[in-house]
């Protein structure tokens, strides 16, 4: 009865030890991913960690990360992209003459950029998260060209505010081309 009881104990003892281990892999586990979601994200990550908190916000990163990755993605070829960088000098020479049309085509552009690589473009919300995943570090500038849009829209801005619209869609039309910063056809909006 003895050998029973001890043998039990034991039994009892590796079972509790063996589910701490399996909560010390996990923690780590979730903490790598962690750091690897924060690392990819980088501010987006804060930000979605302010918007889910911490656990939900990996759950959403890395369900835009699957999600991103069903998609159809496309490279650019040279003729579509030329096409893209003479789009977008036809934008900026606009700017001269009707700044708040020149907003709206620096919208629309982006929208067909997206479209040609492959990403769905049916709402601003669900775009940002997808961008996120291969873009993250131009959203800021995603979100603030869209905020000042809808402002234009309202007629609550003024040229030099469409103006920044625009640098900010630039910003993500470089980063979406793959283009360097001081690209040719990518020169600073003029007001």
């Amino acid at each position: 009865m003895q050998d029973s009881t001890t043998m039990w104990a034991l039994i009892g003892m590796a079972i509790v030890a063996l589910a701490i281990i399996l909560v010390v892999a996990s923690r780590h586990r979730a903490r790598a991913r962690r750091v690897e979601l924060k690392s990819k994200f980088g501010a987006e990550y804060d930000r979605a960690v302010e918007e889910y908190g911490p656990n939900h916000a990996d759950r959403e990163l890395s369900s835009r990360e699957r999600r991103v990755g069903q998609f159809q993605a496309r490279e650019l070829n040279a003729v579509d992209r030329a096409r893209f960088l003479s789009n977008w000098a036809s934008i900026q020479a606009q700017f001269v003459d009707d700044p708040g049309v020149a907003v709206s085509g620096a919208n629309e552009l982006i929208n067909e950029v997206m479209r040609a690589q492959g990403y769905p473009t049916e709402h601003f919300e669900q775009r940002v998260a997808d961008l996120s995943v291969e873009h993250a570090g131009v959203l800021q500038h995603y979100r603030a060209a869209k905020a000042l849009a809808d402002s234009n829209r309202n007629g609550r801005v003024n040229t030099e505010e469409l103006r920044q619209a625009v640098v900010h869609y630039r910003v993500l039309f470089a980063d979406l081309l793959h283009e360097p910063k001081a690209a040719p056809g990518l020169q600073q909006a003029q007001a």
